[in-house]
């Protein structure tokens, strides 16, 4: 007996908590209100059932079967009219939900003022008071119990087929589990109506079905899940503690589980606002996190346009750069003919210029292709001194027209073997060179090449001097990234793109390598230095 009364207060506890849980969740979805409505209802017969169970007299046995009857009238129709918001249909079916409102409410009346569903109560089985069939209560069973269930189970079916999504299909799996279990499990009550004694063992499936529909509305998304078990606990242990409190046996008692009770419920209050509050941040995090990551792809598609882009417009303008280059030097050097002086100094600037200009285009070929991680390597063994003298010479041009004298010494690295690629490491030199040139009015440029360290562990060491401008040493942190010029560089070269050393450290770090520069602030000069590891 004891288990059939545990059972159906376990049913009432866990459908008013799951029901209230959904509600305040979200009541402005009709899916959300139709299963806490069904969820309600389902509490409230088995409230009665409980009720029922737990009379000691046949005055109050019949009052709480009337009571148990009336909620198991309304179970059937609140299911379908759930199963309708389910697969989208209760539009379609509202005539047909209302019309079973309707009847199951004629029904109720008629337990209330006639016998044709009660006709009394009488002891069978194990059970003191058990009510007795009227006449119309098998239709009740046929045409509401069965018949309302077996339609909402053809329209869950035949929507599983009709769907292609498969969360969607789990959902409709789990309800349909869920309503054998519970209607199941239910049903089992029907037998001993009419003298069949299969006792309802199996009655607690209703709550087991219960938490399937309730999960199935989780993967519906209609509330979410975290806040769902947080409340669906509390409920359940504020109904535990109000049902301790009513059948309290003494005064004192009674007070004792009064005021814990009310103390829990102050804890639960602000524990269910806590974990609403976390999944709104979460949820709001992960929209974030899903629009920045939706902005992140579209950023990365311009990059690639971008440096597709550059990639392109480098290659085009580079042809026509080296012609240029390559016609002025030879009009300088007298291929077609002698020149007047006068006309010398203004091709050398064309030949200056261009020379930048064609610098310019490789640093962008260069970045698009590092940034690509395309940039390839030809290493082999080459020697840094004729990698700087070759530099020089280009430059020696250049630094005449400024009249600054370039320096070069090399003070111990008689051998300045290493493996690297000679085009990269020349790209290297020519850049912090060149600099040195760009950015010094007066003085000169001096380069140093050194070997430093012992045995296998030795690196070559090129320093370049200059008395230029100098750097602000806030600005020395920033000055190798991309696009980065100190505002005095900008000033005095607002042609610059900040991208010559960028590359530099790039590749030199590709040679296992490293560079820094030094200053002791504006207008003092600068100095850059490269290692590079040497063979020893």
């Amino acid at each position: 007996m004891e288990i059939f009364v545990i059972s159906s207060l376990i049913n009432a506890i866990v459908g008013a908590s799951l029901g209230t849980a959904v509600l305040l969740q979200n009541s402005k979805e009709l899916a959300n209100r139709t299963f806490s409505l069904l969820a309600f209802i389902i509490a409230f017969w088995s409230f009665g059932y409980w009720r029922w169970l737990s009379s000691i007299d046949l005055e109050h046995a019949f009052f709480w079967i009337l009571i148990f009857t009336v909620g198991s009238l309304f179970i059937p129709v609140c299911y379908f009219f759930w199963v309708t918001t389910l697969v989208e249909l209760e539009k379609k079916f509202k005539p047909f939900i209302y019309s079973f409102f309707l009847v199951s409410s004629i029904l109720a009346v008629l337990l209330y003022t006639s016998n044709l569903l009660i006709r009394g109560v009488e002891p069978k089985f194990i059970f003191p008071f058990w009510p007795i069939a009227g006449n119309i209560y098998l239709f009740y069973i046929i045409f509401i119990y069965v018949g309302l269930v077996g339609w909402s189970l053809i329209l869950l079916t035949l929507s599983l087929y009709r769907t292609a999504e498969s969360t969607r299909k789990a959902q409709i799996k789990l309800v349909l589990w869920g309503s054998a279990i519970g209607f199941g499990g239910g049903g089992t009550n029907f037998f001993l109506w009419y003298n069949i004694f299969i006792p309802p063992y199996i009655n607690f499936a209703v709550t087991l079905g219960l938490f399937f529909f309730g999960y199935a509305a989780i993967k519906h998304h209609l509330f979410n899940i975290r806040v769902i078990t947080a409340e669906l606990l509390i409920f359940i242990i504020w109904i535990f503690l109000l049902i301790q409190t009513l059948l309290a046996d003494t005064l004192r008692s009674e007070i004792i589980n009064g005021a814990l009770l009310a103390l829990v419920i102050g804890v639960g209050i602000l524990l269910i606002r806590s974990v609403i509050n976390e999944v709104k941040q979460k949820e709001k995090i992960q929209s974030l996190a899903e629009e920045l990551a939706s902005a992140n792809e579209e950023l990365k598609k311009l990059d690639a346009a971008k440096s597709e882009f550059i990639s392109i417009a480098g290659h085009q303008l580079r042809t026509p750069l080296t012609v240029i280059k390559g016609y002025t030097s030879m009009v300088l050097e007298g291929s077609f003919g002698k020149i007047p002086d006068s006309i010398k100094e203004a091709l050398n600037r064309v030949l200056i210029s261009s020379g930048a200009l064609a610098k310019l285009v490789s640093d962008l070929l260069d970045l698009s292709r590092i940034e690509a991680g395309k940039i390839r390597y030809e290493f082999k063994e080459v020697k840094l001194e004729d990698i700087i003298h070759g530099v020089l010479q280009e430059l020696e041009e250049t630094a005449k027209v400024k009249n600054i004298p370039l320096i070069y010494k090399n003070e111990n690295a008689a051998d300045s073997r290493m493996i690297g690629d000679f085009d990269k490491l020349h790209e290297v030199v020519i850049n912090i060179v060149d600099n040195a040139i760009k950015y010094s009015e007066h003085g000169s440029v001096e380069l140093v090449l050194r070997k430093l360290g012992p045995g296998n562990s030795q690196r070559l060491a090129l320093s370049v001097k200059d008395s230029g401008i100098g750097v602000k040493p806030e600005d020395i942190p920033k000055l190798f990234g991309k696009f980065v010029r100190s505002e005095n560089a900008k000033r005095i070269r607002p042609d610059g793109m900040g991208l010559g050393l960028y590359i530099v450290k790039r590749i030199v770090e590709d040679h296992k390598g490293h560079v820094r520069v030094e200053s002791e602030g504006v207008g003092k000069g600068s100095t850059f230095s490269v290692e590079l590891p040497a063979l020893s």
